[in-house]
């Protein structure tokens, strides 16, 4: 038997889906390893943000299955989902958090249905991940207290407080200004270097795809540093899947990305 470690974390085999008449996404077949991140890029409308949909077990496919930590998950229920999302985190665009709950009941809120976590060891776990993303101060403000790159922030929090094994980021840095934007993958690749979580990454910035692939986070220093350099290489673990109209373009390394001729993944390195 494979060993449990050694299984891919996501996997999708021949994934197809289709809006009435419209195909979406047709013969998809990828997998994410252990501890690896893998980016997707794509023109709008590619597919991209259909990808988490269908891991996290909001959209069913046509056709084709997918498996989520070792499990097939193409039609579970909504309730046989639940356990399953309990080990994924999901930042989604905008960060979706709720206006009414404060930011601290926001991040708490993914542990109303786990009767197991105590209201409060849910406070605790809560307020850690805030001060993993440096904002512990707002725990009792309201999303609208907070300016937008704080509450995408939150949004990251929310997705990392249950200690996930898997994230899941939809376009995280969408529409926020430069500085903020630096600053929220800062903290991704934080997450992804100090708790070593399996991740997937829908984002339009190739900036940001080129941050992920080619910094750490250097825990003494508290910031990003180029894996090159000293005479020393750090692995990111990071590949990278281009879809086209709902196919898969490329899927590959960063070396492997920079050498391939077709125009349309060429058009994402510059």
């Amino acid at each position: 038997m494979q060993d449990e470690a050694r299984k891919p974390v996501i996997e999708f085999e021949r994934v197809a889906l289709a809006f009435e008449e419209k195909v979406v996404l047709e013969g998809i077949s990828f997998f994410l390893e252990r501890g690896e991140t893998k980016i997707v890029l794509g023109a709008t409308g590619s597919g991209k943000s259909l990808l988490l949909k269908l891991t996290m077990g909001l959209l069913k496919p046509d056709s084709g299955r997918i498996f989520v930590l070792g499990e097939e998950i193409t039609r579970l229920s909504e309730e046989e989902m639940f356990p399953i999302r309990q080990k994924i985190g999901m930042v989604f665009q905008e960060g979706a958090l709720f206006d009414s709950l404060t930011v601290g009941e926001n991040v708490g809120s993914v542990f109303e249905r786990v009767s197991e976590i105590s209201h409060e060891e849910s406070e605790r776990r809560a307020r850690e991940a805030l001060s993993f993303v440096g904002l512990e101060h707002t725990f009792d403000l309201f999303p609208s207290e907070i300016s937008g790159g704080m509450r995408r922030r939150v949004a990251i929090a929310r997705a990392i407080v249950s200690q996930p094994e898997v994230v899941l980021y939809d376009s995280p840095t969408a529409g926020l200004d430069p500085i903020t934007a630096t600053r929220i993958m800062t903290l991704i690749v934080k997450q992804r270097d100090m708790r070593q979580v399996s991740s997937l990454l829908v984002t339009h910035r190739v900036q940001d795809a080129w941050r992920m692939a080619l910094s750490y986070y250097d825990p003494v220093q508290n910031k990003l540093l180029p894996t090159t350099g000293n005479g020393s290489r750090h692995d990111t673990r990071t590949r990278f899947l281009v879809l086209r109209d709902g196919e898969i373009a490329f899927h590959g390394s960063l070396r492997e990305l920079g050498a391939e001729p077709d125009p349309y993944v060429q058009k994402f390195l510059t």
